[in-house]
């Protein structure tokens, strides 16, 4: 988590809300990504969407079935939907989002078993810290 929350801090340098996320498998580091929505000027230019991207790329396979995700941020349905179309073994954030949240909150895509498939969630992990760094991010907007 703490890979993911320096990523996220490189999306506070081109005025994005700081969300990090890193893929990994085992012990490896496959990808990494930030919020660049602002940077990119595109809505779907989320964290958990460049890591996975990257990651399928990587891997040369879009199911990426022994694969983790970290990510600061609970994701939002459309991320909680990409992981579990990219059949992730295990979703792990550390704030919740109760505005957006799909892992937990508001819904449950991961662990949905109407789906065909679903995905482990550890929820909560330096949530102190990852909530901070959103905080602040949004305290600095309202000045």
């Amino acid at each position: 988590m703490r890979l993911a929350l320096a990523e996220a801090e490189i999306a506070l340098e081109h005025g994005d809300v700081p969300v990090g996320a890193v893929l990994v498998r085992g012990d490896e580091v496959v990808a990494k990504g930030h919020n660049s929505r602002e940077l990119l000027r595109d809505a779907t230019a989320h964290a958990e969407i460049a890591a996975l991207r990257l990651g399928a790329e990587r891997s040369g396979d879009w199911r990426l079935v022994h694969h983790e995700l970290f990510v600061t941020l609970e994701p939002c349905p459309m991320c909680a939907g990409a992981s579990v179309s990219h059949r992730l073994a295990r979703l792990v954030f550390g704030a919740w989002n109760t505005q957006a949240g799909a892992a937990g909150s508001l819904y449950n895509v991961p662990e949905d078993p109407r789906l065909s498939h679903r995905i482990d969630v550890v929820r909560g992990v330096l949530a102190d810290e990852c909530g901070k760094l959103l905080d602040g991010f949004f305290s600095d907007l309202r000045l």
